[in-house]
């Protein structure tokens, strides 16, 4: 396999990187290195993997139309995982225009590429749990309808969801589609809630915790979500209907990874302050635009298909990020 994975200096797409390194694939790997959040920690994940002569990486963003037609027509990838995006649910408040160039310019792109390379086998992109908006029954499921997003971020990944479907059933290659449920653990993102807390309480800063905590998460460790990524490469989708009243023929499935154990937001905050040895401060603020109360995971279907089952704990989770950020930052 040749593979082509996108937002490679990314969270997940580090991870899944240095995953597939170590079981010997070829990566090629792609980011713009934007300054969403800390550039530099982008370069500390890609100095982890470029040593790895299997590794290739260019700088390239996903919406330069010309760079990404020259990418895939200059390499023959089999796979591709499409981890690359605009991420978070309040930026999208204040940069919209991001979220289109990346998350809609950038995808059809990307799907063109795939659409002209004649040795893919299958295209596996990042969708989000944040596609399930207002919805109140839990678990979320994949058969629920999604037509009620919160969020330009996850309107965005609902359209991914529908063009990579249309492409799918037009040009006839296997496409699958994860939608992850808050992804955590070591080299992870800043601007995620259990970054900042543990980075605050390290610095006795307050922490502001949102709907006075009574919001719950499926906290979905980084090493489950990789090994599930690597299970479903091989895996390709069977024609499925979307639901029972619609026949369609695209090679197309859409999962949920998670950890199918959401724990409520205080709770989460007691198992960091119990791992740092120190209380939080806390100052209570009401809930966000753009946030739902909970997220709730129903992985049936991936643990059917490819045998997921979450193996770490939020604990154990946890730990192991915050020995990761005391090492890392030198705290």
């Amino acid at each position: 396999m040749t593979i082509l994975i996108t937002g490679a200096a990314g969270f997940i797409g580090f991870h899944v990187s240095r995953k597939l390194l170590d079981a010997g694939q070829e990566v090629y790997g792609i980011d713009n290195l934007n300054d969403y959040y800390s550039v530099q920690l982008k370069r500390d994940r890609l100095a982890q993997i470029t040593a790895d002569p299997k590794f290739t990486f260019q700088k390239i963003d996903l919406n330069d139309r010309s760079g990404v037609e020259k990418l895939f027509s200059q390499n023959s990838f089999t796979h591709v995982i499409h981890l690359a995006a605009q991420a978070g649910v309040r930026y999208s408040l204040q940069n919209p225009y991001a979220y289109a160039d990346s998350n809609l310019s950038g995808f059809l792109n990307i799907l063109e590429g795939c659409r002209h390379s004649a040795d893919l086998q299958h295209l596996i992109f990042a969708s989000s749990s944040s596609v399930y908006g207002a919805n109140t029954k839990v678990p979320f499921s994949t058969q629920d309808a999604v037509d009620h997003p919160v969020s330009l971020y996850a309107a965005t990944k609902k359209a991914n969801e529908l063009m990579a479907h249309a492409y799918s059933h037009l040009y006839n290659f296997p496409v699958t589609g994860l939608r992850f449920f808050t992804v955590y653990g070591p080299w992870g993102r800043p601007d995620m809630a259990y970054f900042k807390f543990v980075d605050a309480i390290a610095h006795g800063r307050p922490i502001e915790v949102y709907n006075q905590g009574q919001m719950k998460r499926d906290f979905t460790y980084i090493d489950d979500v990789v090994e599930g990524i690597i299970r479903l490469l091989d895996h390709l989708p069977n024609q499925v209907a979307t639901n029972n009243e619609i026949n369609s023929k695209a090679q197309y499935k859409i999962y949920n990874i998670g950890n199918h154990q959401p724990v409520e937001l205080i709770a989460f905050i007691e198992v960091i302050e119990k791992a740092m040895g120190k209380s939080a401060k806390k100052i209570m603020k009401p809930m966000q635009p753009g946030d739902v109360v909970a997220t709730h995971a129903d992985i049936n279907d991936l643990m059917i298909d490819i045998d997921f089952k979450p193996a770490t704990s939020v604990e154990n989770g946890i730990q192991k990020f915050i020995e990761w950020y005391l090492c890392y930052y030198k705290e």
